[in-house]
């Protein structure tokens, strides 16, 4: 590729220095409300004046002072965040919102709001199953959740405001859905690691920021006449949240493409929009508990048999591989993360019955293990050429 332009040497520099602008945002007295997982309601947080920062772990930093706090049998994603966070690489934040997502997440909640002096701190509790109660009760959940940051900034958060914070949220994911159909080319015309960091980069500025920030990558991208890349195997990442490009640079230095993907700080961020036409907390909580498909909701069984059961589920899968026309997938998920460890089994059927080959990778979080995934993506790619 050629010399990188201004816009995406921003994004490396941005991504290397993590959250260098919500630092600069915060000495100037703005309310920085960190988050770890798709299942945080960010418009709440942007309709009450604050900034949602998505925090991300680092797999070149050794957890120390996280093991002295948190048992190592805690998802090594969400043990690194929680370490960084000790180590005051998030001293910029104002509070914490976490939800009720996996178990680490979970049963984390109190040695994060325990040992790190915020002065916000929530958890919001968001039922596992979805049916009509269900939202019922999320509705207040998310009322509750509105209380508690008008307590924080001292002021009415409206209706009117959160209809505006979800405008300006859905304007963000329509431009994430323009930046990926770049990747519908053959070879596609923007890289996956350029897109993931974008993405990354994107999740740690306020909104219009985030916002002014892809409307410059989508015009960057733009200007491409032809794709930089060789033809290769088109990959799909299906996963948690994978914000170290670690994985994605092996998979396309060794001459395949991450072309899409079913990850947290991916599509099952961005792809869900609120309903703008529907009573805002009514919108928000549709789109959180009915929208995201994550292993920790259950959705109703309507057809009553396995195959039924996998298409329900894992249906997502399916529409992203056939719209990015991807010839293999690799399934990317961290040692004690027990939501998608559980569901390997009925993952790897439906791969099987959609004729997708797929490499599943168990990692430990750790720069460690960079040689050995190596190994193992260079066969599978050698395997579906």
């Amino acid at each position: 590729m050629s010399e990188k332009t201004a816009v995406m040497s921003r994004v490396d520099r941005y991504y290397e220095d993590y959250g260098l602008r919500a630092k600069e945002l915060s000495r100037e007295g703005t309310k920085i409300i960190g988050y770890i997982c798709s299942f945080v309601p960010l418009e709440m947080i942007t309709a009450a004046g604050c900034v949602p920062f998505r925090l991300r772990g680092n797999i070149r930093e050794p957890i120390t002072k996280g093991d002295t706090l948190m048992e190592t049998i805690v998802c090594p994603f969400i043990r690194s965040c929680f370490d960084l966070a000790l180590k005051g690489r998030y001293d910029f934040l104002s509070g914490m919102v976490i939800p009720h997502a996996c178990d680490s997440m979970v049963r984390g909640y109190s040695a994060w709001s325990f040992s790190l002096e915020l002065p916000y701190f929530h958890f919001v509790n968001i039922p596992s199953v979805v049916k009509e109660s269900s939202f019922e009760f999320f509705q207040h959940e998310l009322n509750a959740y509105r209380n508690s940051l008008e307590d924080l900034v001292k002021k009415p958060v409206t209706d009117a405001d959160l209809s505006s914070a979800i405008k300006v949220h859905n304007q963000n994911r329509t431009k994430v859905r323009a930046l990926y159909e770049f990747r519908k080319a053959d070879p596609p015309i923007l890289s996956g690691t350029e897109l993931s960091k974008t993405l990354v980069v994107a999740a740690s500025l306020p909104i219009h920021e985030s916002n002014e920030l892809l409307d410059e990558v989508l015009a960057e991208i733009g200007t491409r006449q032809e794709s930089p890349f060789q033809p290769g195997p088109r990959i799909l990442i299906d996963g948690p949240c994978v914000d170290n490009m670690e994985l994605m640079k092996i998979i396309e230095d060794l001459g395949g493409h991450v072309v899409t993907d079913t990850i947290c700080n991916g599509t099952r961020d961005n792809w869900p929009r609120v309903n703008e036409n529907k009573a805002p907390l009514t919108a928000i909580a549709n789109r959180y508990l009915a929208g995201i498909n994550c292993p920790k909701t259950y959705r109703e069984n309507k057809a009553g048999t396995f195959e039924g059961d996998i298409k329900a589920r894992f249906g997502d899968i399916g529409y992203f591989s056939k719209s990015f026309k991807v010839d293999g997938a690799v399934l990317y998920t961290y040692k004690f993360c027990d939501p998608f460890g559980f569901e390997v089994p009925a993952r790897k059927a439906y791969y099987e019955s959609i004729h997708v080959p797929l490499l599943y990778l168990e990692d430990l979080y750790s720069a460690g293990t960079i040689g050995q995934l190596k190994t193992r993506i260079q066969a599978f790619l050698e395997m579906i050429e």
